[in-house]
């Protein structure tokens, strides 16, 4: 994420135009099962470490305070367990799930309104936020919103001293329904989606289908000459940019392209698919060109019969097309998996000392290292590298057929805590 959005795409040449991330979700009829898929891929800069961290449900002491990734806010006395796939730098998340079966990813995105660059929360702070606090996805909704109604979101995001800020998108998942989020400063909106397949890029795209808002929105709107207050009120229309950034006009193409990807198995969307689809590179949903590329990626499960689990997946390394999803499940014996947690710096870490990013640190975790070695031969051994990967690969579908037969109910099922420890240990001893 290394553009300003005063930069547009009539200076870039089209091998180093910027993107960003994806999300997807498919709710029956567009799934094949009885499921809801939920899937992100997180476009971040090339070399930005991703870790995946799971942190149990807790309770705090009344009136004590959480630390974000500038700011204090209040924190509160309960928070859900969760499982996130997160930049190392910063305290929020790009994508991940709760134990009451929400997930949620954002994405970058500029509206007319000016992006603030002092510090507040991150839109990765909101995503954490929500899944700590809500019990489904309207509830994550309300969350966010009310974060950001008071304390806005703003500040640097990414790990680097050149000015980098923007608005943020959210798609938010249960088991019975989603909402699209789109924000501008304080201001949103959203949209509820409860069947059928939809996916979001950086762009606006809630139109007229507004679900709920927020209630000073048209008047902003209104006030600032954007809208003439008569007539259908139509958010992307009104709030769009006039000259929109280069990473929004690419995303047209981007959001396109997947559409007609989650189209084109509409009806018949299953995990093993939606992989697929944060795999294409034909369409730029998996990114690996120029100094941005795909540093992480997730796909979760939710049926809808809530005897069964979810079961959600994560590559913890770049480029999933060159990565295997790994499957974690919420239980009370989940082992730390501590090969994919970045190592901790304190207070003599960049993004806490002030002036912050004036250094970098290596925040490489162990299966990150081993993914690197794996990715070099890929790329000079071109046979060999081919082997890894079909190996990797048969693992992986094996361990989806696996799943698929257990909540298929035609295998009993069986204690998946230890789930990930397991295949994160295995991808680790292959590649030494």
């Amino acid at each position: 994420m290394c553009v300003f959005d005063t930069i547009f795409i009539s200076s870039l040449r089209m091998e180093e135009a910027p993107m960003s991330c994806d999300c997807f979700v498919s709710l029956p009829p567009g799934s094949r099962d009885n499921h809801v898929i939920f899937g992100k891929n997180s476009d971040r800069p090339r070399d930005e470490v991703q870790e995946v961290v799971h942190f149990p449900a807790a309770s705090h002491p009344p009136g004590s305070t959480l630390e974000c990734t500038y700011i204090q806010i209040p924190q509160l006395e309960h928070t859900h367990a969760v499982i996130l796939s997160k930049p190392a730098w910063m305290w929020g998340a790009e994508m991940g799930a709760n134990d009451q079966g929400v997930c949620i990813g954002n994405e970058a995105v500029w509206t007319r309104e000016t992006v603030n660059s002092e510090e507040a929360l991150l839109g990765m702070d909101l995503v954490r936020l929500g899944l700590e606090r809500g019990d489904s996805a309207w509830a994550a909704l309300t969350v966010i919103t009310g974060l950001l109604e008071q304390y806005g979101q703003g500040g640097q995001c990414r790990e680097d001293p050149a000015p980098f800020s923007y608005h943020n998108t959210f798609l938010l998942v249960d088991r019975e329904a989603a909402w699209v989020l789109e924000t501008s400063g304080r201001l949103w909106v959203a949209q509820k989606i409860t069947e059928g397949v939809k996916n979001i890029s950086n762009q606006l795209t809630i139109g007229s289908e507004i679900s709920a808002e927020h209630p000073e929105l048209r008047s902003v709107a209104q006030a600032q000459g954007w809208w003439d207050g008569e007539g259908e009120f139509n958010f992307s229309q009104v709030f769009s940019p006039e000259n929109p950034p280069a990473r929004m006009e690419l995303a047209k193409q981007r959001y396109k392209g997947g559409t007609e990807l989650l189209h084109h198995h509409d009806g018949a969307v299953t995990a093993e698919v939606m992989m697929s689809i944060l795999r294409d590179k034909a369409s730029g949903i998996c990114m690996d060109s120029g100094g941005f590329c795909t540093t992480g990626s997730m796909v979760s499960i939710l049926p809808r019969d809530t005897s069964l689990p979810c079961i959600h997946f994560f590559t913890a390394t770049p480029d999933p097309s060159r990565s295997i999803f790994k499957p974690f499940v919420f239980s009370d014996s989940c082992t730390p998996v501590l090969g994919v947690v970045s190592p901790q710096f304190g207070p003599e870490d960049p993004v806490r000392k002030q002036p912050r990013f004036q250094s970098q640190v290596d925040r490489r975790h162990e299966l990150y290292k081993c993914h690197q070695v794996a990715l070099s031969i890929m790329e000079t051994h071109p046979n060999e590298g081919s082997a890894i990967l079909e190996i990797l690969r048969e693992l992986e579908s094996q361990c989806l057929s696996e799943i698929s037969a257990m909540l298929n109910g035609e295998i009993p099922g069986q204690d998946l805590g230890e789930l990930f420890f397991d295949c994160v240990d295995a991808e680790i001893k292959f590649y030494q």
